[in-house]
C-alpha cells in the first residue's frame, strides 16, 4: 500500500471518530499529510545527524588541539 493510501485511510477514520460528516475531507488531509512528511522527514533526519556530525567533528577537534579562543 502507498503512504497517501495509508495516510488517506488513517485521516478517514481519525475524522470519522467526530462523526459530524463525512470521511472524504479526513481522506484527504491524511494523504496531504503523508505526502508532506514523506518530504519533511528524510531532510530533518537528514539535518539532524549532520548536525551531530558536525558538533562531533568539532569536539573531536577540541580535544586534539585545544580550544582556540576568539
Amino acid at each position: 500500500m502507498s503512504t497517501t493510501t495509508t495516510g488517506a485511510l488513517i485521516g478517514a477514520a481519525i475524522d470519522s471518530i467526530s462523526g459530524d460528516d463525512g470521511v472524504a475531507d479526513g481522506a484527504i488531509i491524511g494523504a496531504v499529510t503523508a505526502n508532506v512528511l514523506k518530504i519533511v522527514l528524510p531532510l530533518a533526519v537528514t539535518y539532524a545527524v549532520g548536525w551531530a556530525v558536525l558538533r562531533g567533528a568539532t569536539e573531536l577537534k577540541d580535544q586534539i588541539f585545544g580550544k582556540v579562543e576568539a
